[in-house]
């Protein structure tokens, strides 16, 4: 039987509450478990000391037989020392989508033709500016 630590939802709607559960994969969600070993409140403060409660001693009992965490669950264990999450890293992620590249570079791109314009028309003022004076020189 395969296990893993997870949150099944509890709380009303717009409030969630998590309870920290040992459950069979093939559970549902919020459907039946087998032991409750924490809790966990997201509308609490991160400072809150209640806002995740674990107890620490069955969590370990539990991994030594084999149950795995789920992401959320690791954050909770690493913080309490239990176990080293190493931290996920998509450089990507962050990284605009084609069309939005897309969309920059146009805009880039106009943004030195309007430039280029307005550098070509100061020049010509300027010049249309010093001609006549040349031609009064003369």
């Amino acid at each position: 039987m395969a296990l893993k630590i997870r949150l099944a939802r509890a709380g009303s709607k717009k409030r969630p509450y998590y309870h920290i559960v040992i459950a069979d994969v093939r559970a549902p969600r919020d459907g039946r478990f087998i032991e409750r070993i924490g809790a966990y409140n997201p509308m609490l403060p991160i400072d809150n000391a209640d806002r995740v409660k674990l107890d620490v001693e069955r969590a370990t009992h539990w991994l030594s037989v084999g149950a795995q965490p789920t992401d959320r669950v690791a954050r909770f264990l690493d913080a309490a020392d239990v176990v080293k999450r190493e931290p996920r890293n998509n450089p990507n992620k962050a990284k605009p989508g084609k069309k939005a590249v897309e969309r920059m570079e146009e805009k880039a791109q106009a943004e030195a033709d309007a430039k280029e314009a307005a550098a070509a028309e100061k020049t010509a003022a300027e010049e249309a500016k010093n001609a006549p004076a040349e031609e009064a020189t003369e």
